[in-house]
């Protein structure tokens, strides 16, 4: 199964393609799409989409992973989010990929088996799982990352998500 993950936001939207057999996981491919803030909201989300739109066409994943919106003091910050978060959703219904959805403490617990560890020891675990060289950044790229192999552990997990 080859996993899209994504982590939203609109000046830096992280993606991994991650494929998975089993318990053992690979990195094909993983980046960031960027966005100035000079740019009106509009723009900014239309190259989000089309670059997840070239993504998808040149990876073809077998589904995408999203983290969800997590509680946030700063409810501009969140509105942004909120609207990374559905154009990447977008782009998988436009495609026809099943898109799951993860909290962040899901994400955690898939990747490190503690729902409450920091950022670190999630983007080490990435690193490990994935045998790369060194930890993706930025971190939103180690958080798609993690998203992805999420999936896979809870899609492949009796009573799991999407498959």
């Amino acid at each position: 199964m080859i996993i899209l993950g994504i982590d939203p936001g609109t000046a830096i939207t992280g993606y991994g393609v991650v494929e998975a057999k089993g318990n053992s996981y690979k990195s094909i491919a993983y980046h960031c799409l960027r966005t100035g803030p000079e740019l009106p909201l509009a723009l900014r989300l239309k190259y989000l989409y089309q670059g997840l739109m070239e993504v998808i066409t040149q990876y073809k994943p077998d589904c995408m992973a999203i983290e969800e919106l997590f509680f946030n003091k700063n409810a501009r910050t969140a509105l942004a989010v909120g609207h990374a978060r559905g154009i990447a959703m977008l782009a998988g219904a436009n495609t026809g990929l099943p898109v799951a959805e993860y909290t962040p403490l899901q994400v955690k617990q898939a990747v490190t088996g503690y729902g409450k560890a920091e950022k670190l020891q999630v983007q080490f675990m990435v690193k490990t799982l994935l045998a790369l060289q060194e930890i993706p950044k930025p971190d939103d790229v180690a958080d798609a990352l993690a998203v992805a192999i999420c999936h896979a552990h809870w899609s492949s997990s009796p009573g799991g998500r999407i498959k």
